[in-house]
C-alpha cells in the first residue's frame, strides 16, 4: 500500500518535515473567510504569530494568499459570488488591498516585514520574467522578508472566467495551490504546506464517520480517488491539492495538507507532529 492511514504513521517520516529550512505556506480562501463569509481576522493573526516563530527559528518562508476576492464581496456587501468577469475583477482589486493591509499589520506587530508580490501565468512563461521573479524572491528572502503571492486577478483573466481543463493555450497555474507548488519548486523550497479548512486527505468523506485520515502518502495516483470537490467560495479543491502535491514532490520536496483553522498547526506539522497529510518526495517511493 502506497498510502498509510492515521493508525499508522510513520514518525520517521515527519521528522523529515523538521529539517525544512525553506517553505512555502499557502492559505487557502476557507482559512481567510469564515462560513458566514466574514473575514477570520483571529485565524490571520494566529497564522501571523505562527510564521514570525518560524522566522525566528531561521526558516525561510513565503506566503501564499487566497482571498483577496472574498474580502472585496465582503467589503461591498455581496452574499454570493458576482459571475461577471469585470466585477470579479473589481472585487480582486478591493480585496487584495485589505488582505495586504491585514497581513502588513499583523507582521509589524510581530517584527516582520513583509512584501506583495501579484502573480500572472506569463510570470512563469517568459524566462526573463521568471528570472526576475526568483532573484527578487531570493533577495527578499536574503532581506529577512516574508513575500505574500498571489495571482494578480484584477489584470489575469484566464483563472477567473475559464475553468482548469478548458481548451486553449496550455496553462500554467489555475488557482493558488498549483501556484504555490510552483514558487515552491522554482525559489527551492523544502517543505509546501496547503491550509484548508479539513484536516487533510480522507479516504472517503470527511463528513462520514467510516473515514479516516490519510496520513502519508508515497504516491498520488493512488489516492486521487479520495478527492472531495470544493464549496464553492475558493476556486481550489482536494483535487487541485493533489496536483499541487505532485509539482513538489516531484521536484524532490515534501508537501502537507492540514486544517488552516487548527491553532498552532503550522508549529505541529513543522515539529513533525502527526497532523494532516504528508505528502513524501517523489524518489523516496
Amino acid at each position: 500500500m502506497s498510502f498509510s492511514v492515521q493508525s499508522a504513521t510513520n514518525l520517521e517520516a515527519r521528522k523529515k518535515v523538521t529539517s525544512a529550512r525553506r517553505l512555502v505556506i499557502k492559505v487557502g480562501t476557507n482559512v481567510v473567510m469564515r462560513d458566514d463569509g466574514r473575514l477570520a481576522l483571529s485565524q490571520l493573526y494566529g497564522i501571523a504569530e505562527s510564521v514570525a516563530r518560524l522566522r525566528q527559528q531561521g526558516r525561510d518562508v513565503l506566503m501564499v494568499s487566497s482571498g483577496a476576492v472574498g474580502l472585496g464581496m465582503e467589503r461591498v456587501g455581496m452574499s454570493t459570488r458576482p459571475t461577471e468577469l469585470s466585477q470579479i475583477q473589481a472585487c480582486a482589486a478591493i480585496g487584495q488591498s485589505r488582505l495586504m493591509a491585514i497581513y502588513d499589520d499583523a507582521f509589524d506587530k510581530l517584527g516582520c516585514r513583509t512584501a506583495q508580490v501579484l502573480l500572472t501565468e506569463d510570470d512563469f512563461r517568459d524566462s526573463s520574467r521568471y528570472s526576475n521573479l526568483r532573484s527578487t524572491l531570493a533577495s527578499l528572502l536574503a532581506m529577512g522578508v516574508i513575500p505574500v503571492i498571489n495571482e494578480n486577478d484584477t489584470v489575469s483573466t484566464a483563472e477567473l472566467d475559464h475553468p482548469a481543463d478548458a481548451p486553449g493555450r496550455e496553462r500554467v497555474f489555475g488557482d493558488n495551490d498549483k501556484l504555490s507548488a510552483l514558487v515552491m519548486t522554482h525559489i527551492e523550497a523544502d517543505l509546501l504546506l496547503l491550509l484548508s479548512d479539513v484536516d487533510g486527505l480522507y479516504n472517503g468523506s470527511p463528513t462520514e464517520g467510516s473515514s479516516a485520515l490519510i496520513s502519508e502518502v508515497d504516491e498520488i495516483d493512488d489516492v486521487l480517488g479520495f478527492a472531495q470537490a470544493g464549496n464553492g467560495r475558493g476556486r481550489g479543491g482536494m483535487a487541485s491539492k493533489l496536483e499541487a502535491a505532485r509539482i513538489a514532490t516531484h521536484a524532490g520536496g515534501l508537501a502537507v495538507i492540514a486544517n488552516g483553522r487548527s491553532p498552532g498547526v503550522i508549529e505541529r506539522v513543522c515539529a513533525g507532529d502527526a497532523v494532516g497529510t504528508l505528502f513524501l518526495p517523489r524518489s523516496a517511493a
